[in-house]
């Protein structure tokens, strides 16, 4: 026994297959550009037949949903459950409190997440998958408005619910026609028409979607202001007006930069040194260590307030082609300085 499993076993000896699937190694290139085109062709073709033909009761399902307390309950098994959750991640971050729920471990205790206020989504293309079915008595006996997205108006799941987003097609892209395919290219269409039009409707605005999106780049334009990157105290880079070019250039190193500030003593803000002014005093042959900053220095600099959006610095600096912008108080007095970096460093830019 031991020395049959041992030969058996031998590192020459090919893999035994895991399936009954084999492949064709002499697939040409062009078959399979081919094959890719038609699935596109099949898919895209579902998807200009619904919009020329959409769900009668599209409008009912967007009123229920209008209409809703509490949350949009989306549920699927298999591939419709993937296509489920992907639409009420969109739902939720676009003004419609929703969440997944799948439907075996809703039989096993999660329909206790179901409350009166909810209404349930679901997702069947034959609208007779057993495990949804088991969920209605939950929810017809909460009371709660049923949408059935189904390829099959005519199914038990059909004929339960308040409002049918039919999403059937003529085929399947799969060559065996019996993967889900083109229908779940529909439904996951069908559900960001969904909610899109909730998002219109709730006039649901980019502000809105930067407080569900904190982390992203949209939030981080929205909401982020000049004094969340600023720097300030002893990292703004600043000089009295009397001070040397080459003291001055100290500064601008140390603090990093790529500018210094030159201000009163009580801090007033009166111009400023950058890289591009440095150009400059190297092209005019200028003693660095003879030459006062106040007398190269650009006066009366651009500046923003500690407030403004970080979007608008970032407006500011591609408006008038500099690097690096100043933040004053009403007063005029300097308390702050950023530059590009800092905003790249933000995923501002």
């Amino acid at each position: 026994m031991t020395s049959r499993i041992t030969k058996a076993l031998k590192p020459h000896d090919p893999p035994a297959p895991t399936s009954g699937v084999t492949g064709s190694a002499s697939a040409t290139d062009e078959a399979l550009l081919k094959r890719g085109q038609t699935v596109l062709g099949i898919e895209s073709r579902a998807l200009a037949a619904l919009a020329e033909n959409p769900p009668p009761d599209f409008a009912a399902a967007c009123r229920i949903c209008l209409a809703c307390r509490g949350r949009v309950i989306v549920t699927g098994m298999g591939k419709s459950g993937h296509i489920a959750h992907k639409i009420a991640a969109t739902l939720a971050s676009t003004g419609t409190p929703a969440f997944f729920i799948h439907p075996a471990e809703a039989c096993h205790g999660d329909l206790g997440m179901l409350v009166e206020g909810d209404i349930v989504l679901a997702i069947s293309y034959s609208g007779e998958t057993e495990e949804i079915l088991a969920m209605l008595p939950r929810i017809k006996r909460l009371g709660l408005p049923l949408i059935a997205l189904t390829g099959s108006p005519r199914s038990r799941l059909a004929q339960s619910s308040d409002a049918i987003l039919e999403a059937s097609v003529e085929q399947e892209a799969c060559s065996l026609n019996l993967a889900p395919t083109a229908s779940t290219t529909i439904a996951l269409a069908l559900g960001d028409a969904l909610a899109v039009a909730l998002l219109d409707a709730r006039g649901f605005t980019e502000e809105d979607f930067a407080h569900a999106h904190p982390s992203g780049r949209l939030g981080r334009r929205l909401w982020l202001r000049v004094s969340d990157l600023m720097h300030t105290g002893e990292r703004i880079p600043s000089v009295r007006p009397e001070t040397r070019l080459g003291h001055a250039l100290i500064e601008m190193t140390q603090k990093g930069l790529g500018m210094t500030a030159i201000t009163t003593p009580e801090g007033t803000l009166l111009g400023i040194f950058t890289d591009g002014d440095l150009r400059r005093v190297l092209d005019r042959r200028l003693d660095i260590h003879d030459c006062r900053i106040d007398t190269v220095m650009t006066p009366d600099p651009k500046t923003i307030s500690a407030e403004a959006l970080a979007a608008e610095a970032l407006n500011l600096m591609e408006q008038y082609r500099i690097n690096a912008l100043l933040a004053t108080a009403s007063s005029g007095h300097l308390i702050g300085a950023l530059n590009m970096h800092d905003l790249l460093r933000a995923g501002v830019v």
